[in-house]
């Protein structure tokens, strides 16, 4: 029986990988000539947003998300959430309508195809390159001052399965205090439990998430920015905890 279980998690895999590319495949022209200009992003990012709930109607993982402050259109955020899964990304794209650009590991675009889009719609980042790091704040300055808005997953690295909430990281903090936009904190409860890192686990299910009041930053000092960093991470963290009781 246990046999059955292994076959079903490795197809499982290579089911979601012929999800990611296919529609990338189909959509290639729409998707190619919504790069071109970077004030094209909004019509990318709605390609994205039916690529990404394509992946998880595929998948058979159905969103529950919900809103305890909702975005208002045309307004620039930081959005952060916890980081448990390769499907975060779609899961971000399906619960935000405001066009943001991701902050990533610069390691994703070497991704066949997907990562063809990644690096020119991303904002790379190298977290072992202090030079990178500093080209994130002002690639981050130039996308706001377009209206988008930023998201980033303040963990950096997806952390070990027994861990909830690994420690966060001040960039998200910082950007969003110099460019006084409101935090926009955002729980991912079951992500690691559907579609983790471990090959022989996962499967279909519901995906609940969680985005919360928002965090303003405009009374805010660079001084104060671990301050913001430790409240973002326990409005995520107790609501971890919330899923689990």
């Amino acid at each position: 029986m246990k046999i059955f279980k292994y076959i079903f998690w490795v197809l499982y895999r290579v089911w979601f990988y012929i999800l990611v590319g296919l529609p990338i495949i189909v959509l290639f022209p729409f998707l190619f000539f919504s790069i071109l200009k970077e004030a094209w992003y909004p019509y990318f990012f709605k390609l994205a947003r039916f690529w990404a709930r394509f992946i998880l109607i595929g998948m058979g993982m159905p969103t529950k998300i919900e809103y305890l402050e909702k975005p208002i259109p045309k307004k620039s955020y930081m959005f952060i959430a916890n980081h448990t899964s390769m499907i975060d990304i779609m899961l971000m794209l399906v619960a935000v309508k405001n066009p943001f650009v991701f902050v990533g590991k610069a390691e994703l675009a070497k991704i066949p195809l997907f990562g063809f889009f990644y690096k020119r719609t991303c904002i790379l980042v190298d977290r072992g390159d202090a030079e990178s790091r500093k080209k994130v704040f002002i690639r981050a300055q130039k996308r706001l001052k377009q209206g988008l808005s930023i998201c980033i997953f303040p963990e950096g690295l997806v952390p070990e399965e027994d861990i909830d909430l690994a420690p966060f990281k001040d960039g998200a903090f910082r950007l969003a205090i110099n460019h006084k936009i409101p935090i926009v904190p955002l729980t991912f409860a079951d992500n690691k439990k559907r579609f983790s890192y471990t090959l022989f686990s996962g499967g279909p299910g519901v995906l609940r998430a969680t985005m919360h009041p928002f965090i303003p930053t405009s009374h805010l000092s660079i001084n104060e920015t671990k301050t913001l960093n430790e409240e973002a991470r326990l409005v995520i963290l107790n609501q971890l905890q919330l899923f689990k009781a």
